[in-house]
């Protein structure tokens, strides 16, 4: 398989043509340095439930899954009963980590600041996750009315349904949505929905190997950080009066 080449300050150059009507971001791990945080929240609670899991194990099974899709998973590799308080006190403990410690991921804001089209987020996170951790990080005034989540459709990414119905409500075809994406399921799911996608490497929990791991044919560009953003889709960029 051949994957595109990591694009760099030095190396970056458009790589999306035709019209862009509408920036679809994921939320974890490319709006929010989240992903690192929850890792670990996770993977110590299940610890407490006798199952051992390492931070590459989470990056294969877990990363841009809703948390349904991670509990059905655990239950069924590991077969365990998770207790019935597992999720509400899981999701209690992160919530708890991110006011210590969440971050936007550094460049965010100026990518939506100088950002020229329509915007939106589509994330597997639960609606509350998502609007605590936007609001938290400042990022929410960006996106008033365009925060969609896996509980919105009835199949999460990989699935293309969530992308679909964002652009859906937000009125563009699919064919003029660029994704941003920093999970294999996210990718999959825009490659599925015939959307313009790019690989977001630049938060805590990846890097540039992980991208050349990615299964998506025909190869998506990818890069490490919000930077070279407007390198890569100038037409986006506002420019200065």
């Amino acid at each position: 398989m051949v994957f595109s080449p990591l694009l760099s300050r030095d190396t970056a150059a458009p790589v999306f043509d035709g019209p862009i009507e509408l920036v679809i971001f994921d939320c974890d791990g490319v709006l929010i340095d989240s992903e690192i945080i929850s890792a670990r929240v996770l993977m110590q609670a299940l610890k407490e439930q006798g199952v051992d899991v390492d931070f590459p194990y989470f990056k294969a099974n877990f990363l841009g899954r809703s948390f349904p899709k991670v509990a059905a998973s655990v239950r069924s590799d590991f077969q365990v009963k998770l207790p019935d308080s597992f999720e509400a006190d899981y999701r209690k403990n992160l919530l708890a980590a991110f006011d210590q410690e969440l971050r936007p991921v550094p460049g965010i804001f100026d990518v939506l600041e100088k950002l020229n089209c329509r915007a939106c987020v589509a994330t597997s996170s639960s609606p509350p996750r998502a609007a605590h951790s936007l609001k938290l990080t400042g990022l929410d005034r960006y996106f008033p009315d365009a925060v969609f989540t896996a509980s919105l459709v009835e199949n999460g990414k990989p699935a293309p349904d969530l992308f679909l119905h964002a652009a859906k409500v937000c009125g563009v075809e699919p064919e003029a949505c660029l994704v941003i994406e920093d999970s294999i399921p996210g990718l999959i799911a825009a490659k599925a929905a015939n959307m313009k996608v790019a690989h977001f490497v630049g938060g805590s929990h990846l890097d540039a190997s992980d991208a050349a791991k990615a299964p998506v044919t025909p190869p998506v560009p990818f890069f490490e950080t919000w930077d070279i953003f407007f390198d890569m889709a100038p037409h986006l960029k506002t420019h200065d009066t």
